[in-house]
């Protein structure tokens, strides 16, 4: 027991020794680190300082290539505007609006960026970039308007709105249309006649396809899994455009803002990858248009454009004055809607588009055409009726005047002698070619004009119905070969039904109302005849409760004459009635 209390001192002090060497070789470690870390230390200051220096270079550079970004962006926007590249303009001009969210730009006064206070020329360039948005805008919606502009134009004047304002595809298609229907009216406002309705009513027309091969190959997407797209035809441009502005991915890498311009200036490489990088945002997402959702949209925008144009192209046929002009006005319609650009795929289109085939002229201009026709009809013949009333009013004043008087013309003469008109010889009794042509030779169908005299005066037709129905006849046939216009050029035999066009040829019948067409001449000749007649009455009228009236007999004989060498006399009058 004594032994072990003897022992544990020695241990303890065995133990404390060796705390305290490694005490010391500790201290002496530390010491010795603290020494070299003070011989360290101005090497570890400068290279901290260096690197401090290098990193502020940068900053300079890349604050100062974005600054000369930011002051050479509003003549790149204006050369883009002035070569109509408005898609182009829309992201440079998204761009000038990135670089001062990067400079800080934005704020409502100069101070709010040091940048501002030492570059004050950001200032103005800051106010002038607000101008740009309203600009493009309206240079943009002004593409939509117009008649001669490319489906690609058309899809980067969309893009372009839809960017700046931050729209979905639908408020897309609802700006396209709205600025078609905008042309059309002004189309219909413009103040052309004779010649120049002709070129209105083809520009509506040719508006009208244009709208709908437009809506097809920028707003219509084939449905999953269905029919393919159709060789010559694009489809889907809006969102194809779209894609390529907008998309990350690295197939869209060459769409960016700023591709290819790298070897603008050695400023260029000091840009931040989020300036180089740079693609606008769609502040909406692009759902594609549903098919229902576009049938639907461009079905009420054609039910409203034909109000407008029903409306617009009948005022603008008031000025037409001749079924010639009118036939004219068909016929340009029918080779426009006839072309090989668009007939060749209408029917597809229309059908893809609106579910159901679609006929302008039928639709659209046939029954207006059809009314103009019979209104220039119903004048015409209503003017030759008037004015067969004068004619026969003034011969029966002339026949009672000389018969008061006692002094006759030769043409009351006649009248009131018959026989002397039949016994008095004239130069065209015979005709002038009576010695060389046989009288089988003639035929029945001679025209009553080219009668020699001599018939004339077998038949007891004086010269006052001569000149009547010669007046009536030339007034009738002018109408008949006005007519003849609107008519096709060999009316097809009465046992043979009419040809029809072939398909792919022709995109409608122009011919297929030929039957209105002759039915409105007959029934206005008709007319036209009853109310000669009916003046005739009139005048026997007058006649018979003035017995005792001069040249009473002489009158009545010549329109008895009158009204029974009316269809010998005026052929053409056969001709329009029968």
């Amino acid at each position: 027991m004594a032994v072990w209390a003897e022992r544990v001192p020695v241990d303890l002090s065995i133990r404390a020794a060796d705390t305290i060497g490694e005490m010391r070789q500790c201290s002496e470690s530390v010491v010795r680190s603290i020494h070299d870390m003070g011989r360290l230390r101005p090497t570890v200051v400068v290279l901290c300082d260096s690197q401090d220096q290098k990193q502020s270079k940068e900053k300079f550079y890349t604050i100062a290539s974005q600054i000369k970004l930011l002051l050479e962006i509003p003549e790149r926007i204006w050369s883009a505007m002035e070569g109509s590249q408005y898609l182009q303009a829309t992201q440079l001009y998204l761009l000038c609006c990135h670089l001062h969210n990067q400079l800080h730009l934005d704020g409502g006064s100069p101070l709010y960026s040091p940048l501002l206070s030492r570059f004050p020329i950001l200032v103005r360039q800051v106010a002038a970039a607000g101008h740009f948005r309203s600009t493009i805008l309206m240079d943009s919606k002004s593409v939509l308007r117009g008649r001669a502009v490319s489906d690609q134009a058309i899809a980067e004047a969309l893009v372009s709105t839809m960017l700046l304002e931050g729209s979905s595809p639908r408020q897309a298609l609802a700006d396209f249309l709205l600025a078609r229907k905008a042309s059309i009216q002004q189309l219909l406002n413009q103040p052309q006649h004779g010649s120049g309705i002709k070129a209105q009513v083809c520009s509506l027309v040719e508006l009208l396809v244009t709208t709908l091969y437009q809506a097809y190959a920028v707003f219509y997407l084939p449905p999953e899994g269905g029919r393919g797209v159709e060789p010559g035809l694009s489809c889907g441009l809006l969102f194809t455009t779209l894609e390529n502005v907008t998309s990350t991915t690295s197939t869209a890498k060459g769409q960016r803002v700023l591709h290819g311009e790298g070897s603008t200036g050695s400023w260029f490489k000091y840009l931040p990858p989020s300036v180089t990088d740079f693609q606008p945002v769609l502040r909406t997402l692009a759902q594609p248009i549903q098919s229902d959702q576009l049938r639907d949209t461009l079905q009420q925008w054609i039910d409203t454009c034909k109000e407008d144009i029903r409306g617009g192209v009948n005022s603008l046929l008031v000025y037409v004055k001749s079924l010639k002009a009118l036939a004219a006005i068909r016929d340009a319609v029918w080779e426009l809607l006839s072309s090989e650009s668009i007939s060749q795929h209408w029917s597809l289109v229309c059908q893809r588009l609106l579910e159901k085939p679609l006929c302008l002229w039928d639709d659209l201009l046939q029954q207006l055409f059809l009314q103009r026709l019979q209104a220039i009809t119903q004048e015409g013949t209503e003017g030759i009726s008037t004015s067969s009333r004068q004619l026969l009013s003034s011969a029966l004043r002339d026949l009672e005047a000389q018969s008061q008087s006692g002094v006759f013309g030769r043409g009351a003469q006649y009248e009131s002698d018959v026989a002397a008109f039949l016994w008095a010889e004239s130069q065209g009794d015979l005709p002038s070619d009576t010695a060389w042509v046989s009288v089988s030779q003639r035929g029945p169908q001679l025209c009553p004009q080219i009668k020699s005299g001599l018939s004339m005066k077998t038949q007891a037709l004086t010269p006052c119905v001569q000149t009547f129905c010669s007046a009536l006849d030339s007034k009738l046939k002018v109408k008949l070969e006005d007519l003849q216009h609107y008519l096709p050029p060999e009316a097809p035999a009465k046992d043979q039904p009419e040809s029809a066009p072939a398909p792919g040829t022709s995109s409608f019948n122009r011919f297929t109302d030929s039957g209105a067409v002759e039915a409105a001449l007959r029934e206005h000749c008709l007319a036209c005849v009853r109310d000669i007649l009916s003046s005739v009455r009139t005048e026997l009228t007058t006649l018979q409760a003035d017995p005792a009236a001069s040249g009473r007999m002489s009158s009545v004989l010549f329109m008895a004459r009158l009204c029974q060498s009316l269809g010998e006399l005026c052929p053409s009058l056969k001709q329009c009635v029968l």
